[in-house]
């Protein structure tokens, strides 16, 4: 009764939301691992699409891992290890709901990363300096979609990888590049956003990789976690776009003047920005 009470608190399984109460059914010594093996039962009415497992077993001890097999049917589904900080793992069922529940996370996970990455907005907000149609500005920003959902699958799948500290100056030069291509196309010069978009697209693909790995991937539904974070990714961008499009197109059919200074003053500060990140990922960032 001590042990169970001990772990009751230590072992939280949330299925769906819904946190389930484990029942400890036995506890029998295991002589080969020289420990004890622990027996529980939860009973629901359908298999969950989602299934959040936390194990904070040994808190007192900072450096135990707990490793985490996954069965269903039979069948080993999820390995994983907890450990450190990370305590918690999720499992996606092979069920409609299961899908569904990859679908909704993964979407909210990549519109939640557009709008804490200052980087990817400053990025879409330089591409649409220039203004155009909606149509036009959305037609940009797919391009850019596109092509890191390329590079995106390619380091998923472990295919193509390069680092980080190769990769992230490479997004904050893209940042510096688009204020200066702004400025060169505003002077005259031709309007090349959607070539940008895709050839700096490839590289932000391969950050966005790196957010992925840390948030995990369920091995058991690969394709529908890619297809939901790029839909999220997108959804976040249109949103921008339709948040800023509209003020820029009002700027230059009621006040041309103010329009180009906006347009000006943003590129620089879109440079600028860019510049700032870049030295700092050259110079200063940890190992």
């Amino acid at each position: 009764d001590t042990l169970r009470a001990l772990f009751a608190g230590r072992l939280i399984l949330i299925a769906d939301g819904d946190t389930l109460r484990p029942r400890w059914t036995s506890i029998v010594p295991d002589p080969k691992r020289n420990g004890l093996r622990f027996a529980f039962e939860a009973t629901l009415s359908r298999l969950p699409g989602a299934l959040a497992i936390e194990a904070r077993l040994f808190p007192y001890d900072r450096q135990h891992e707990t490793y985490l097999n996954v069965h269903q049917d039979g069948a080993l589904r999820l390995q994983d290890l907890l450990a450190g900080e990370r305590r918690t793992a999720t499992f996606y069922s092979g069920t409609r709901q299961g899908v569904a529940a990859v679908v909704g996370t993964f979407i909210r996970s990549g519109i939640h990363h557009i709008f804490i990455g200052p980087d990817h907005i400053l990025f879409v907000v330089g591409l649409m300096l220039l203004g155009g149609g909606i149509g036009r500005l959305i037609k940009i920003v797919t391009a850019f979609t596109v092509a890191h959902s390329v590079t995106l699958a390619l380091a998923t799948l472990g295919i193509l990888d390069p680092p980080a500290r190769i990769i992230e100056p490479l997004i904050a030069l893209s940042i510096v590049y688009v204020g200066v291509d702004t400025l060169r196309a505003r002077r005259g010069g031709r309007d090349a956003r959607a070539l940008i978009a895709i050839g700096f697209g490839l590289i932000h693909g391969f950050g966005f990789a790196g957010v992925l790995r840390e948030f995990g991937l369920p091995q058991q539904a690969l394709g529908w976690s890619l297809f939901a974070f790029n839909l999220g990714v997108e959804l976040g961008q249109a949103t921008i776009v339709l948040l800023v499009a509209p003020v820029l197109s009002l700027a230059r059919a009621r006040a041309p003047s103010i329009h180009a200074r906006i347009v000006t003053v943003g590129s620089w500060a879109v440079s600028l920005a860019g510049l700032y990140w870049l030295v700092e990922r050259l110079f200063f960032a940890g190992p």
